[in-house]
């Protein structure tokens, strides 16, 4: 192979074989799973509307969970639910198969009917994940919201959906206290009486339900409300198993649509190619239900698969940044799924914390959410795994579904390119565009987009058709194209590198610099655990960059260290990073999914109204960098 192409060859093999036969090449991928009758059309795609597997039947908790117990593997573990208390419960297939089973039936005996919608706000915790399933089991359409949602949000979504059916609990854990979640659900359902019919509570602080409304009913009187069965709807590829709103969201949210049949085939295939998923694995996605990494890969890829999934609930850095270490140790994790964000968090804590614990049972690590800033890489895989497990970054969307752009682990381990999210998965095709759609030469930053649908990528937004096909598919007029929304450059080799979402990019004088660039810049420091920047009105150069720093423990802010950090940026990115304003803060405001909200940032420097913020982990984050700003700003980087 020559040394200027790093694509190996089994690679290069695997997408080109898609390319010549896409749709073969997707055919023999759904065989993996079970299907109550084949498909008639492997691909249609007419206008803006597209279909996979159209006339196949099948379910998508069917084969999550029926088919591995049919084939014997009912007594292997399937779900571990752990979380900060120190609880623990274990599930075998076999028995989350009963359990799911007898939520199934309680549905129908609730009333809820095939293609229902019901929306559930709880933590990650087993009852949630047995919902999900049994949801999809009897053709039902979950509708998961992320327990640490406010109001507005959870009312939105609960109204977008049309749900009749609310499911939550008592009170989730975080920090070592009891979060209440039922008047969370009780003030969000105002106005909302003529829809909603039920709201299910599991109680677990307390054995009955305080302030107890007529529409409420416990989790054990949930599952009393037996219906004829439990049995698995055959389900139409197409239709949705489940909507998920886009996370972060400032608006009106966008419901997308994943499907029973598509959708299965798109994560499982995935599962393989990417994360080399196998039925012996302990997986642990450090994610939530209520985010599509959750959805997919703390509930059904992994269950697809046949592996052990772990679910954990609460910080990760509490009652010790050692929490996450601990649980890799005592549960045997080969394969750990996580975020720049906790990465971050992780190395803040330093090098020895980790060495301190027995890793040797981890043979790959995957982050996503955000792009790996290579210093975080390189202490990920360098200082704490001495270059013997790989650390793997990638990118997709809830709106895809699962991996879009990865190293291909499960089929050939590429050179890893630290800054690189990797290369298009076979059966994908993507490309770099400007503003009118013309593709652009490697090396040259644009939009990225997406060329043609696969089968994990959603086909629709529940109820907006025409909003689906305005906001992806129409966004550059005259052009076909999938659009992402983030900005990106593809290398001389194929590798794609992101800058951020397209609307955060920073113009510096009519130059183009990314945000992640910057951060990735600051990063470069040994004293700076976290930045966070965008770009700041400049009546001079059009924009210039407003950075926002987090240093780690035992560094203090200081003018001498503010010059360091300026020359550290206009080292790696030259003069054109120009820094208007440099902040030293405590903490970044991000979304419940661990994404830095820029925008935030942004109307903080400008003075503006921030918008919804009901979607933020921390919502003191806010204040803290307001006042922040507002002593700074009269002293200028």
């Amino acid at each position: 192979m020559q040394e200027h192409d790093p694509i190996l060859p089994q690679v290069k093999a695997w997408r080109a074989r898609a390319a010549r036969e896409p749709e073969s090449f997707w055919a023999q991928a759904a065989e993996g799973l079970e299907w109550f009758a084949p498909w008639k059309t492997v691909f249609r795609w007419e206008g803006p509307r597209f279909s996979w597997f159209e006339g196949g039947i099948t379910n998508l908790t069917y084969n999550a969970l029926d088919r591995h117990v049919r084939q014997g593997q009912g007594g292997r573990a399937a779900l571990v639910f752990l979380n900060e208390a120190g609880e623990e419960r274990t599930f075998t297939y076999a028995r989350l198969l009963d359990l799911v089973s007898t939520a199934s039936s309680a549905l129908r005996g609730l009333g809820v009917e095939k293609g229902d919608r019901i929306t559930l706000y709880m933590p990650p915790i087993p009852e949630a994940i047995i919902l999900m399933l049994a949801a999809t089991r009897i053709g039902a359409i979950h509708s998961v919201v992320f327990a640490g949602f406010g109001t507005g949000a959870l009312h939105a979504r609960i109204k977008a959906s049309g749900s009749k059916y609310v499911f939550t609990a008592d009170v989730t854990y975080r920090r070592g206290q009891p979060v209440p979640l039922k008047p969370i659900v009780d003030e969000a359902l105002e106005g909302l009486d003529d829809l909603v019919k039920r709201v299910i509570v599991v109680t677990r602080e307390q054995k009955t339900l305080a302030d107890r409304n007529p529409r409420d009913m416990t989790w054990d009187e949930f599952l009393a409300q037996a219906g004829p069965s439990g049995d698995a709807e055959p389900m139409e590829a197409n239709e949705p198993a489940f909507i998920l709103a886009t996370s972060g969201t400032t608006g009106r949210p966008k419901l997308v649509v994943h499907t029973h049949g598509g959708y299965a085939v798109g994560i499982q295939a995935a599962a393989r190619w990417i994360y080399d998923l196998r039925p012996e694995d302990v997986w642990w996605a450090t994610s939530d239900i209520g985010w599509i990494v959750g959805h997919s890969y703390i509930v059904y890829a992994p269950l697809l698969i046949g592996a052990t999934t772990i679910a954990y609930e609460g910080a990760y850095d509490h009652p010790g940044p050692e929490v996450f270490w601990k649980v890799i140790e005592r549960y045997r994790v080969s394969g750990v799924f996580t975020s720049p964000t906790l990465i971050r968090m992780l190395m803040k804590h330093g090098t020895e914390m980790a060495r301190g614990f027995d890793l040797s049972s981890v043979r790959r690590v995957f982050s996503a959410g955000e792009v790996l800033n290579p210093p975080a890489w390189a202490w990920l895989q360098g200082e704490v795994f001495q270059d013997e497990v790989p650390v793997l970054d990638h990118w997709w969307q809830t709106e895809t579904g699962g991996p879009v752009i990865a190293n291909p682990y499960g089929v050939a381990t590429l050179p890893i390119r630290p800054g690189a999210a990797g290369v298009p998965l076979a059966g994908i095709e993507v490309a770099v565009v400007d503003a009118d759609g013309n593709e652009l030469p490697p090396g040259k930053k644009g939009i990225l987009v997406i060329k043609r649908p696969f089968p994990h990528l959603t086909p629709t937004l529940w109820g907006e058709p025409e909003r689906y096909h305005e906001t992806y598919w129409n966004r550059i007029p005259g052009k076909r194209l999938y659009f992402t929304g983030d900005a990106a450059m593809i290398d001389e080799d194929g590798y794609v590198h992101f800058a951020g979402r397209a609307d955060e990019v920073i113009k510096v004088a009519a130059h183009r610099i990314g945000t992640i660039e910057v951060e990735n810049a600051f990063l470069k420091h040994p004293a700076v655990a976290e930045a966070g920047v965008t770009g700041r009105p400049d009546p001079i150069r059009g924009e210039v960059i407003a950075a926002f720093v987090v240093l780690k423990p035992g560094h203090e802010p200081s003018e001498a260290l503010k010059g360091e950090l300026l020359q550290t940026v206009r080292r790696e990115l030259g003069p054109v990073a120009v820094i208007g304003d440099l902040f030293f803060v405590k903490s970044l405001p991000k979304t419940r999914s661990g994404k830095i909200m820029r925008r935030v940032l942004r109307a903080i420097i400008t003075e503006q109204d921030p918008g919804d913020m009901s979607t933020i982990e921390e919502q003191g984050s806010v204040t803290e960098i307001q006042s922040a700003y507002r002593a700074q700003k009269h002293d200028p980087a």
